[in-house]
Order: structure tokens, then sequence, then C-alpha cells
């Protein structure tokens, strides 16, 4: 059980150190994110479409 205590006050000492980042941060990081995955999908869509395409002229 000692070792359980400590093991929590270290983690609570190391969780202090934490620099968090800000809400600006945060909502910038994930207004990347989408942003990357919507032009992501729109140029697999298009590999997608020009592959299905060829595929239909071959046969």
């Amino acid at each position: 059980m000692e070792k359980v205590v400590q093991f929590v006050k270290e983690s609570y000492g190391e969780l202090k150190k934490v620099i968090w980042p800000s809400r600006e941060d945060v909502i910038g990081s994930v207004k990347v994110v989408i942003v990357s995955t919507i032009i992501i999908a729109v140029v697999l869509g298009l590999v997608d479409v020009v592959l299905l395409l060829g595929v239909q002229v071959l046969f």
C-alpha cells in the first residue's frame, strides 16, 4: 500500500510540472486537424474516382 501512496504523490507532483496548452492553442490545433482531414478525404475521393474511371475504361 505504501508504494501506491508514493506513486500517487509522485504522479501529482509530475502533473504540477506539466505546461497545459491554452484554450486558443487547443482550438487552433483542432482547426488544423479538421482542415487536414477534409483535404485528405477530398484527395482520396478524387483518387478513387480516377481509379474507378480507369478500371471502367479497361473493362
